[in-house]
């Protein structure tokens, strides 16, 4: 018989912080419906409670060449290969102008782990988009990236990070984190470890920027593996905040975005006998709302789970749908087929109870002109190009 998680739950809504030991319980209860109407308050509490965000921007890949090899990925292509390609400065602008043109106020960029790009070659990116599109946000990039610059460069993540930013680098999303254990790492990639992913994003938030943090699972991991990522995640937030209270200065992860392995299309897919299920994607998604007290934002993965599927999410800790991205490469590779476009995004939150706005990176609120007319099933949708992941 299961145990009573009734406690762990008055406790998380009394303001307790919750233990390794209840985020377990927690994970292994099939009470759902608790634990979803727990984190459903919590969210309320952090979040205004009529309001459910979502942005639009686009996924830029701008290489698949990578030189790690990740079973899970089944977008990666090794150096040399004759379908490897390096997107240039002019189809880079030509896919923001698109963007922009779509309401859209930012790109999440990112790309294989290319092995003669150093950092140089970052800085001149950044600095040409941020020329070109000064306004427009540059969310760019991972740990895994930035372990690659410092072994080509031979820089600490600090100094990278540092000019990164001074080139126009915005804030960074919380890519490569997959499960944030060794055990489990190990035996699915060869690119950064967990203390190298953690030491990144100390980095990010140590020279004043925000950044996102995620989990895939479903991966070969166990709940201990899932409780253990949720603590790290959990203790680089609170080093963050320690230092913005001493400091006044600082970054910090604004948001935590779950989701589960879509294994169509990659090597491991064809060793997981088991996969996670909708159900256990509710219940992880509520769980980091209540074990993560110290991050304001939780994000629906639509894109794999499915457009209802991520609007239940908005009853079970969930303040924001996500991204209407213009483009996406790297998880619909693996088989996620999920479509929506920004009307249907709208409409799914509205029917949820909730009031849609969209937002930028920095979770400032977006206001543009009509957008509220997309909000019925007989509005005409904007032009989509393709489907997209959230940043």
């Amino acid at each position: 018989m299961s145990q009573n998680i009734q406690p762990i739950l008055d406790k998380a809504l009394d303001g307790g912080r919750l233990t390794a030991e209840d985020c377990t319980a927690l994970l292994e209860s099939y009470d759902i419906a608790r634990i979803g109407a727990a984190a459903d308050e919590i969210r309320m509490r952090k979040n205004p409670t009529d309001v459910v965000t979502y942005i639009i921007d686009r996924n830029i890949n701008y290489t698949n060449v990578c030189n790690v090899v990740c079973t899970f990925c089944a977008f990666y292509r090794r150096p040399g290969k004759p379908d490897t390609y390096v997107h240039s400065i002019d189809e880079i602008c030509e896919r923001i102008d698109e963007t922009i043109a779509l309401g859209g106020t930012g790109v999440l960029m990112q790309g294989g782990l290319h092995p003669d790009f150093n950092i140089e070659w970052y800085e001149d990116l950044l600095s040409t988009l941020h020329a070109k599109y000064p306004t427009f946000q540059l969310h760019c990039f991972s740990p895994p990236e930035i372990h690659n610059i410092s072994l080509i460069s031979k820089l600490d993540y600090t100094t990278i990070m540092q000019r990164l930013k001074a080139a126009g680098l915005n804030s960074m999303p919380g890519g490569g984190g997959e499960i944030l254990d060794d055990e489990v790492r190990k035996r699915v990639s060869t690119k950064c470890t967990t203390q190298e992913w953690l030491d990144v994003m100390r980095a990010v938030h140590e020279v004043g920027m925000i950044s996102t943090a995620t989990m895939m699972f479903g991966i070969g991991d166990r709940i201990e593996h899932r409780v253990r990522h949720l603590e790290r995640i959990r203790q680089v937030q609170d080093e963050a905040l320690a230092r913005q209270a001493e400091t006044g200065e600082g970054g910090e992860f604004t948001a935590f975005i779950p989701w589960t392995f879509q294994r169509e299309n990659t090597a491991l897919g064809r060793k997981i006998t088991e996969e996670p299920t909708g159900i256990d994607y509710l219940k992880m998604l509520a769980v980091s709302r209540l074990f993560l007290d110290n991050i304001q934002h939780i994000q629906a993965s639509w894109l794999t789970q499915g457009i209802r599927l991520g609007q239940v999410a908005l009853r079970f800790g969930a303040d924001d749908m996500g991204s209407i991205m213009i483009e996406e490469n790297v998880v619909s590779a693996a088989g996620a087929n999920n479509e929506a476009n920004e009307r249907d995004l709208r409409y799914q939150i509205s029917e949820a109870g909730f009031r849609p706005q969209q937002r930028d990176i920095l979770y400032n609120y977006v206001h543009r002109d009509g957008a509220e007319n997309l909000d019925t099933r007989n509005s005409m949708p904007l032009k989509q190009l393709s489907v997209a992941f959230a940043d």
